[in-house]
């Protein structure tokens, strides 16, 4: 008999038969073991290590539900011969009697009781009325909740948060009868538990500090006239924690102040536990980043990785021939999602994909739209040439004649394909420093495979690929590189034990200036001068079968945390150096919460107050996006990274907290004088 296909495969593709890896066609992350995992996934089932879909259709979702919730028909047991003495005695007993006996129309062979005759089963009728009144049920709630997102004018994008229905789960756990909690339980109680909650959080990223170290964010913001505010947060592999806002109007350009106000949150955190600090490039925080690391010597700093290479493609664009191409790729795309039946017409002949990534920054946009239009060249030609489109009232147009003749223009697509030869590798660099996951060990390699590809897609013409390359090394030399950055690659075995990849004398000396700040002992310079030439070997555990397997299957810190016990000075260095992000610029803040709480004038208690909602509210934005990518580091692999999948800068921002109504009126025991 022939096994029927799932239903859920309409809903996502195999892309690993042998690991039985499957992707979801809604937010395309990736899950082993096939598709019966993927259910719960669309189901928004939480189930071990499997995060929900955050963009299933309701309507997908429910129907994936009701397959789970469908119980799995049994199969029918044969039925036992019976001894002919047995199959009569029954007959004959009952003749003589008249009587209907216990063990007639039982089971097995204690003749238990068939079920049908004390429960027998409702008829189709019955059992359709129960379904109406169940769904009825249903609807009436989903309507509720409906009401109540309208009439508070609660963003939709809530309905995406993993706290929805963990909210949801819970009042259900509770049954009928539970009270939902009042206003002022929401302000006072409540707000101090699930603050108290993330403050037990932060004492358990304490203690992960002290292995894998940290990194200090300071994100900076100005309106371009009088207001200037800076957040600080500080974050591990295990997820971020945001630390406080500061209005810094009137000083963003004071390096002394700034120093002190960097200086002020590293002490806070911990010396011991800061390996770096990341901030702007604005010419002031560059002088208080160098004044830091010039008074405390085991600190490194650093500007944002991704500010700096989305700089190296914005200067790639400058180059003429680049420029022309890019605007003619916008036009085309600007021009499709300017009609709504043109851009369902486009969506139908690209089966679904997107052209623009708005929510990326705009040069990455614009290399990606790029992109996506010279992978989609035969669709959109063909869609222009299709009878749907020519006999459309649009395909008359004159700007739709303009945007087909560019589509067929030799011209166009040979310079679209070299821009996106020349700048894939770029791409991929921001995609992977692009997120909160310890890409330090790779930004390194990332560079100088993006160099080695330039070279030889122009064939090692140096006319042709040296300008690009002035553009890169100016960015990275002047403004990005960091001993670091070459201690991390060093250090990464899936790098430094490849024999295809060349360790330069800056990475060796990287390396050398890296462990000479990291090493504050005198012990400790010893021990790791000692145990250098068991890594550089391979030695002891190091250089086992599986130690060698895990080079390129474990994330560098994991691998490290692993094998590298038996040089254990060099092994706790090396996870804290490869423990680290190279960027912040996937932590998108809605800068107007900031603004509620600098730009009023406000009582001490209501301040406070203020001040524990957006501390709050900030870190449970944080720990969503922690959750999404399940809290694991993941061991990168350059040319399998996949630019066309969702970046983490594309997440929704913070949502902003424009409503302070209700510190209005605070309980007199949270009052306090002004």
């Amino acid at each position: 008999m022939v096994r029927g296909r799932d239903a859920c495969w309409e809903h996502c593709v195999l892309v690993d038969a042998t690991r039985q890896k499957v992707r979801c066609n809604y937010c395309h992350r990736e899950f082993s073991g096939g598709v019966y995992r993927m259910k719960f996934h669309l189901a928004q089932i939480k189930n071990k290590d499997i995060v929900p879909c955050s963009e299933v259709p309701d309507d997908v979702r429910d129907h994936i539900q009701s397959i789970l919730n469908t119980p799995k028909k049994q199969k029918t047991p044969k039925k036992p011969k019976m001894d002919k003495t047995v199959a009569n005695g029954p007959q004959n007993s009952s003749s003589g009697s008249g009587g209907i006996h216990p063990n007639q129309g039982s089971s097995g062979q204690h003749g238990s009781t068939c079920p049908s005759l004390l429960f027998p089963r409702p008829s189709p009728s019955e059992q359709h009325a129960v379904d109406d009144a169940s769904k009825q049920k249903q609807d009436d709630a989903d309507k509720k909740i409906a009401v109540f997102f309208f009439h508070n004018s609660i963003p939709f994008g809530a309905a995406k948060s993993m706290c929805y229905q963990e909210m949801v789960d819970a009042i259900a756990e509770c049954g009928v009868g539970y009270k939902a909690p009042s206003y002022e339980k929401l302000r006072s109680k409540l707000l101090e538990k699930v603050k108290g909650d993330i403050l037990d959080c932060y004492k358990k990223y304490r203690d992960d500090w002290k292995e894998t170290g940290c990194t200090v964010f300071c994100n900076s913001w100005s309106d371009g006239k009088a207001r200037s505010f800076v957040i600080f947060s500080v974050t591990c592999p295990k997820g971020t924690l945001f630390l406080k806002s500061v209005d810094v109007s009137g000083h963003e350009d004071d390096a002394s102040y700034l120093f002190e106000l960097l200086e002020s949150v590293v002490l806070e955190v911990g010396l011991e536990n800061v390996i770096q600090v990341i901030t702007d490039s604005t010419t002031s925080y560059v002088c208080a980043g160098r004044h830091l690391m010039a008074k405390y010597s085991s600190l490194f700093w650093s500007p944002s990785a991704s500010y700096c290479i989305d700089k190296m493609l914005e200067d790639i664009s400058k180059q003429d021939w680049v420029g022309i191409v890019l605007e003619e790729a916008k036009s085309i795309a600007r021009y499709i999602y300017s009609h709504a039946w043109i851009l369902n017409m486009t969506r139908k002949f690209t089966g679904g994909r997107e052209l623009m990534r708005p929510k990326i920054t705009r040069f990455v946009d614009n290399y990606l739209t790029l992109r996506s239009i010279v992978i989609q060249e035969d669709n959109l030609k063909h869609m222009f040439s299709h009878s749907e489109w020519l006999s459309s009232i649009y395909s008359r147009r004159s700007d739709a004649q303009t945007i087909k003749s560019l589509l067929y223009l030799e011209r166009f697509w040979k310079s679209a394909r070299e821009a996106v030869s020349v700048t894939e590798s770029l791409v991929k660099i921001l995609r992977i420093v692009d997120g909160d996951m310890p890409a330090m060990g790779y930004i390194y390699e990332g560079i100088e495979r993006a160099k080695g590809a330039i070279k030889t897609y122009y064939k090692g013409i140096e006319e042709k690929y040296m300008p690009i390359w002035d553009i890169i090394d100016r960015r990275w030399n002047m403004q990005l590189h960091s001993p670091l950055h070459a201690a991390a690659a060093f250090l990464n075995p899936s790098i430094f034990y490849n024999p295809n990849f060349k360790i330069d004398l800056r990475m060796r000396n990287g390396f050398q200036e890296a462990m000479l700040k990291m090493a504050t002992t005198e012990k400790d310079k010893i021990e790791i001068t000692k145990e250098h030439p068991v890594y550089i070997n391979a030695q002891g555990a190091l250089g086992t079968d599986f130690a060698i397997m895990g080079r390129t299957l474990n994330a560098p810190g994991d691998w490290w945390a692993s094998y590298g016990y038996e040089i254990p000075t060099l092994q706790r260095v090396a996870i804290r150096i490869l423990s680290q992000p190279c960027s912040f610029h996937w932590c998108r803040w809605n800068w107007s919460t900031f603004e509620t709480i600098h730009t009023k004038k406000r009582n001490k208690a209501e301040l406070e107050k203020l001040n524990d909602l957006v501390f709050v509210h900030c870190n449970l934005w944080l720990q969503t996006i922690c959750q999404s990518r399940d809290g694991k580091c993941k061991p990168i692999v350059f040319d399998e990274i996949d630019v066309s999948l969702e970046w983490p800068t594309e997440l929704d921002p913070s949502v902003p907290l424009l409503d302070d109504s209700w510190l209005d009126n605070l309980p007199l025991e949270c009052r306090d004088s002004p």
